[in-house]
């Protein structure tokens, strides 16, 4: 078969089965396509042996009748994921070098089912950005450009490497996570499907943390049926990650054509936000009609704290950073730069190894968990949570099946755009995302439509707590209903 890297998922798992090609040529494909895109940066290890000896092996399961749901298919890993033999940096200094001696729970299903790693792909320092721009490995770079313009532009973040590749056909999904909109809002930059499931429906073990109440895995994909797929085997009960729920995984690639007939839709109003873009006030106008037209009901919704969820979030999780990243001391792993004594060992190791906009956020939450200003910023901003989730709770439990918003306040920017003089720029890029993380609901970003420079603008739907098969169904509407976007121009290769 010709063209492989221009297939979706669902379609090389289709043609492994028929034995249209093999697994080792689906990540030939891949490893050429990979090596002349290094100009975007998505990648920070390549790992093209590994790859083709576990295509080798898929090659033989299919070979016997053994194939599992992913057998063969080629997937990029978001750096974030420890995986045995493998460096894993979360994009940071300080941890450059390290090799876990164990592997990712999420990761190790992929493998279970049969997927093939092609490398580890860049991110924002520990998953800290809106743009992938702070990460130690340098910026991704997105395979989209404006129309008439050959200015780099930014994938999104923190997830940016998986979106960008996954846009570039560099492989066929990618695992990302989302703290508080690092799936979704790279997923609408760059014109892919990325879901973040319910708080509790993928286990975080092995994964590196940011803010443990708020982290969460989930996929990218080229479509909403490939993004079904992998959610359906990174999913599942781990004993090893005490907030994972033991509920059984539904096949969510048959929910995705289900429809909408029936449903009601909610529309929040608080999502109505002064100097909204033109652009995005009208692709959000669009998906209601598309609703509408495939048989849902729309009701205008409330919710009322949403206006407090972004600051509060911007307390939350630094407080949570600052005391999950206490741990890269220069003593136990990682890098380790010598001092006099141990304690300016401590502060010469992570004044080198963190990122400023690691060091910012760490002095953010150090600062909201002190005494004196606890109970000012850290409890105050957990009752705002709290008052967020019951805004929800309340609509749904009046009938609203799922919610639909934009995914982002605009397309894309360029490189160095925004935050240099002012981090809150930077922050105001996840205003439509943070509520879901802050609730633990689960979250979808869809792509919708094109913007004025012809760059990919997506719409968000929100479900209720481990509804992922209503929002894949939504999801799958838009996707029906929307101009068909097509890849990037290559012009990178």
């Amino acid at each position: 078969m010709t063209g492989l890297t221009e297939l979706t998922l669902a379609e090389a798992c289709s043609a492994l089965r028929q034995k249209k090609c093999s697994a080792v040529e689906l990540a030939q494909a891949h490893i050429r396509a990979i090596e002349k895109a290094r100009a975007l940066n998505a990648f920070i290890i390549e790992t093209p042996e590994k790859a083709l000896a576990m295509a080798r092996q898929s090659d033989a399961r299919v070979g016997r009748g053994e194939a599992g749901p992913l057998e063969g298919i080629p997937l990029g890993i978001k750096d974030l994921y420890c995986t045995e033999g493998v460096q894993t940096t979360a994009g940071s200094h300080i941890l450059e070098g390290f090799v876990p001696p164990y592997e990712s729970t999420v990761t190790a299903n992929l493998w279970r089912d049969g997927a093939v790693m092609l490398g580890k792909l860049n991110l924002d320092e520990f998953a800290m950005g809106s743009s992938n721009e702070t990460s130690h490995f340098g910026p991704v770079i997105s395979p989209w450009r404006r129309r008439g313009s050959n200015a780099a532009l930014v994938p999104g973040g923190s997830s940016g490497g998986s979106a960008a590749a996954v846009a570039a056909r560099l492989c066929f999904g990618a695992t990302a996570s989302d703290t508080g909109g690092s799936i979704r809002q790279p997923a609408a930059f760059t014109g892919t499907t990325g879901i973040k499931p319910t708080y509790g429906r993928c286990s975080r073990w092995g994964m590196v943390a940011f803010a443990s109440s708020l982290d969460q895995a989930g996929p990218i994909a080229r479509s909403v049926r490939d993004a079904a797929i992998l959610l359906r085997s990174m999913a599942g009960h781990d004993p090893k990650d005490t907030t994972s729920v033991d509920m059984p995984v539904p096949n969510y690639e048959v929910s995705v054509g289900r429809g909408v007939k029936g449903l009601k839709i909610g529309i929040p109003k608080e999502y109505r936000r002064d100097g909204m873009a033109t652009e995005i006030e009208n692709l959000w106008a669009q998906g209601i009609a598309w609703m509408k037209d495939a048989g849902a009901t729309i009701t205008e919704i409330s919710l009322p704290h949403t206006r407090h969820a972004l600051p509060a979030y911007y307390i939350v999780a630094p407080a949570e950073a600052s005391s999950n990243l206490a741990r890269y001391d220069g003593v136990r792993y990682g890098l380790r730069i010598p001092g006099k004594d141990i304690a300016d060992m401590y502060e010469k190791t992570r004044a080198a190894g963190f990122g400023k906009e690691v060091r910012r956020r760490i002095m953010i939450g150090t600062y909201v968990l002190s005494a004196g200003y606890y109970d000012a910023y850290y409890v105050r901003a957990q009752k705002i949570r709290t008052l967020i989730k019951r805004d929800f709770e309340t609509v749904f439990d009046a009938g609203i099946d799922a919610i639909l918003t934009p995914a982002t306040p605009s397309a894309a920017f360029g490189l160095g755009e925004k935050g240099s003089a002012d981090p809150v720029e930077m922050y105001l890029n996840d205003i439509f995302t943070v509520t879901v993380n802050m609730a633990g609901l689960p979250g979808i970003s869809v792509p919708a439509g094109l913007s004025t420079e012809g760059l990919p603008l997506g719409l968000q739907v929100i479900g209720r707590a481990f509804d992922e098969e209503t929002l894949f169904a939504v999801a799958r509407v838009i996707e029906q209903a929307a101009p068909k976007i097509a890849a990037p121009e290559n012009w990178w290769a």
